[in-house]
């Protein structure tokens, strides 16, 4: 049985941020182990549906570390490697690769996708996106296809149909709700968007949902609920992802909506932790608790608890950030808008600049930004971060 000091289940971003930070801090290689269930050493997930989707980044650019670098500083990388089961008593793992030791453990196996579940579903050329093998699929799908459905207009729908859209291929969106990314957008900033990808070739089919794939063999459309029947070369849908936690069962782990830690990103076990995708963690600046599927979480939260095996023990204080490139247009968002009663908007639409700002009373409590200064995205990420009250400023902000 192979025993490692210092032992990473999932092999993604926080994996590869966390080793970062062991071997800047100095820590042996040979006391770090990696289970991965890729076959990919870890790499990042942002340009997979950007730029190497697009084409314009080579697979060797997506990886955070470089591949020969793990067995060059000794960090044990076990690649295709799917856990079983986890014995936090015996501080063991069980893997289809055989069964390992660990003194501390951190768990990151992150998320995996939501399938459609509708007749057809199984076809070829019903695709998804989340691994780099995915990217691969849909960067060839892309390449020959002559029209794409997407199902979903969310964070990786919006992006996949953007990136179809940029390779002369017919993009249709379809979505349930009344308006682009209704979730999360505001009114304004869905209709802003709606204009933008309609004036670039994307149909948009709000309040519809997809009940069918059609075709023989392969995917070649699909039927919706109002009847509509969308022909189609390959479907993507982009509805979602779940965390992948059934492998704890019965490991004694609290498990709602990804495992359950504190502040510190620390289970209810001693040396056992959790972070990016999986992690449902405690918010020290918002006072609640939440679960986040983004990049620079998993960048912040691999290297904070790799600290924090090393014996520095501080909570986990940041500000949700995600950013996204769509088409010519890229925009960063911080913050959460859930409890947000305002949304104020200082924006030249024709000008794609944007600062939207979702208040809660007089706190701001998330922001996107567009295309504005840059004294902007700091007063914003501070703003954020310390609960500034705002009252003497809103009327400031047209």
């Amino acid at each position: 049985m192979q025993s490692y000091k210092h032992l990473i289940l999932g092999g993604g971003m926080v994996a590869g941020y966390a080793v970062q930070r062991f071997l800047q801090d100095g820590v042996g290689g040979h006391d770090i182990g990696i289970l991965s269930a890729d076959s990919a050493p870890p790499y990042e997930r942002p340009p997979l549906s950007k730029g190497f989707l697009l084409g314009k980044e080579e697979e060797s650019s997506v990886y955070i570390n470089q591949p020969e670098s793990y067995a060059e500083n000794g960090v044990g990388l076990h690649l295709s490697t799917e856990v079983a089961s986890v014995d936090l008593e015996a501080r063991t793992v069980s893997t289809t690769s055989g069964d390992f030791a660990f003194e501390n453990l951190l768990i990151a196996t992150g998320s995996a996708v939501r399938k459609l579940d509708v007749p057809g579903a199984d076809l070829a050329g019903v695709l998804y996106l989340r691994s780099l093998a995915d990217s691969k699929r849909l960067k060839e799908a892309i390449a020959s296809a002559g029209s794409v459905v997407v199902v979903g207009s969310g964070f990786i729908g919006m992006e996949v149909a953007s990136s179809a859209a940029q390779q002369d291929t017919k993009v249709t969106m379809v979505y349930p709700e009344d308006r682009l990314w209704q979730r999360f957008l505001s009114p304004e900033l869905s209709d802003y968007f709606a204009r933008y990808y309609q004036e670039r070739g994307v149909e948009l089919v709000p309040n519809d949902s997809v009940v069918e794939i059609i075709g023989d063999g392969s995917a070649g459309g699909v039927r919706t609920e109002s009847g509509r029947r969308i022909k189609a070369d390959a479907v993507v849908a982009g509805i979602g992802v779940t965390p992948v936690t059934g492998y704890l069962d019965g490991s004694g782990l609290r498990i709602d909506n990804g495992v359950r830690v504190n502040e510190f990103l620390e289970t209810g076990t001693p040396g056992v932790w959790a972070a990016g995708d999986i992690a449902h963690y405690r918010d020290v600046i918002f006072n609640k608790d939440r679960r986040v599927e983004h990049w620079d979480n998993a960048v912040e939260q691999g290297k904070h608890v790799a600290a924090s095996m090393q014996g520095r023990r501080e909570p986990f204080v940041h500000v949700p950030y995600y950013f996204s490139d769509i088409f010519d247009l890229s925009y960063e968002f911080w913050g959460d808008t859930e409890e947000a009663d305002e949304v104020i908007h200082r924006a030249d639409w024709e000008a794609n600049s944007v600062n939207a700002m979702w208040f809660k009373g007089n706190r701001l409590v998330a922001a996107l930004l567009m295309n504005r200064p840059d004294e902007e995205r700091d007063e914003v990420q501070e703003w954020i971060r310390e609960g500034t009250d705002l009252s003497g400023r809103k009327k400031d902000f047209p």
